[in-house]
């Protein structure tokens, strides 16, 4: 097992509680990768949540959305399997990981319907606490500072092991010891998405170069896939490298100004370009959508919200306002003042979206005003966040199968080679919505783990 995220977790889990013999190998020195910098949010049709609830909701919708999302570069077998497995995954890690959630449930731009759930603390690192526990239980050893440098294969080209630096301290390219390590047959690679690998994202989207920042750990580089393409495995949609529209410009990697604005300023305020005081998008669009009209301006953008806006992300306001990566104002014209906007076009631009509220008028960047739970911008204080993407996911990545086999340039697979996670490609298309990563990352974590016991192909 290569990688300690959420994907190469779950897998473990199954493997082990299968019969296999496992042994997970992390580069860094700490575990849990990107999945322990996230919110911890989870989508799911027809989630305890919901049924709780009365939401409707279904898998075609939650289908639909993916596809919708992903410009339709999705490969749609794929979403099928997340759509159908999504709300099952989520009792799986109630049932069997002890993972506790939050009440809220949340709706985040591109989906349909609110089905978006989170984890009791907020954050991905008790989702991998609480797989780590439970591979402590089960007698699953996690090796740490251990780079996987290639995949050891036969004659035939199936997979029969890793090579691997151990003592490997990230940043020091010279440092560990090689050693082979055997597989009994199967390798799963969960080595994540690259990121934070500025020379391998800018080989594959040459605008996305160190001028753009990025809110995954440092550790986010694409060792691990160029491993797996060096053996004949197909690449699918590297090019697909999302952006956050919620990037804070006031702190490096995804931080809490980030998350005030996934929380607060998207769902409950708008997104004003400071050269003409005007919005530029549908707040409740997916990431790309946004992130593109941000660039489209050629600068930071503000995000603005009232005082009740605020209130739904009340666990980073504090924070941010001592920290200055929030700030607060009493009136609208002193915002504008603020951020040099054209005088008194802040205040004609929340005048007339707060008619349309009022009115029940159509937006003209076609956000469902009354659906989406728009609420008026009126109560003080209001409070700004600039906003400028940052590279987020890489949508793009392996070819996988239904089984989680890593496939090769002929569409075959690879025998003994599986892989989950961000390091796959083609289950998001063109762009990911939000709380989609974890979900896909376990659905597919514990498929690989299920099947390369099933087939045999058992690690040791």
């Amino acid at each position: 097992m290569v990688g300690s995220g959420a994907a190469g977790l779950s897998a473990a889990v199954e493997a082990k509680e299968a019969g296999a013999n496992v042994i997970v190998f992390e580069k860094m020195k700490v575990t849990g990768g990107n999945t322990r910098l996230s919110d911890g949010g989870l989508a799911g049709p027809g989630n305890f949540l919901q049924k709780s609830r009365g939401i409707e909701d279904s898998q075609q919708l939650f289908y639909e959305d993916m596809i919708k999302a992903g410009m339709g570069l999705n490969h749609p077998h794929l979403v099928k399997i997340v759509a159908q497995k999504a709300s099952e995954t989520i009792d799986w890690t109630i049932k069997n990981l002890g993972l506790e959630y939050k009440t809220r449930l949340d709706r985040f731009g591109g989906h349909c319907a609110a089905r978006c759930i989170t984890t009791k603390n907020h954050t991905g690192a008790d989702i991998t606490k609480a797989q780590t526990k439970k591979l402590d239980r089960i007698g699953v050893p996690i090796r740490t500072n251990c780079l996987m440098t290639r995949l050891i294969t036969d004659s035939t080209g199936a997979v029969q092991g890793i090579q691997i630096k151990e003592g490997f301290k990230f940043g020091e390219a010279e440092s560990g010891t090689i050693k082979n390590i055997k597989a009994d047959h199967a390798v799963i690679l969960a080595s994540g998405g690259f990121g934070n690998d500025i020379r391998f994202r800018t080989l594959q989207n040459p605008v996305l170069d160190e001028s753009i920042g990025s809110t995954n750990h440092r550790g986010a580089t694409a060792e691990g896939l160029i491993a797996a393409l060096k053996i004949n495995a197909a690449s699918v949609h590297l090019s697909c490298i999302q952006t956050g529209p919620w990037g804070c410009a006031d702190e490096t990697g995804y931080g809490r100004g980030a998350s005030f604005a996934s929380y607060s300023v998207y769902p409950f305020g708008i997104l004003i370009d400071p050269a003409t005081g005007s919005r530029i998008v549908n707040e409740w669009a997916d990431r790309k959508q946004r992130c593109d009209a941000i660039f489209k301006t050629g600068h930071i953008c503000i995000g603005i919200v009232d005082a009740r806006g605020a209130e739904k992300a009340a666990f980073s306001l504090q924070s941010c306002l001592k920290s200055g990566k929030i700030k607060a104002f009493e009136k609208l014209s002193d915002i504008a003042m603020e951020y040099k906007m054209p005088p008194d076009k802040l205040e004609s631009t929340v005048k007339a979206y707060n008619l349309m509220i009022k009115n029940k008028e159509q937006d003209e960047f076609g956000k469902l005003l009354q659906q989406d739970s728009a609420q008026l911008l009126e109560k003080s204080p209001f409070y700004t966040v600039r906003l400028w993407p940052k590279v987020h996911y890489t949508s793009g990545g392996l070819g996988i199968n239904a089984n989680a086999q890593v496939i090769d340039l002929d569409g075959q697979p690879i025998p003994g080679l599986f892989a989950a996670g961000e390091v796959c490609g083609g289950i998001h298309g063109a762009s990911r919505l939000g709380s989609c990563a974890l979900t896909e990352c376990i659905v597919f974590g514990r498929i690989a783990g299920q099947q390369a016991v099933k087939k045999r192909l058992v690690v040791k």
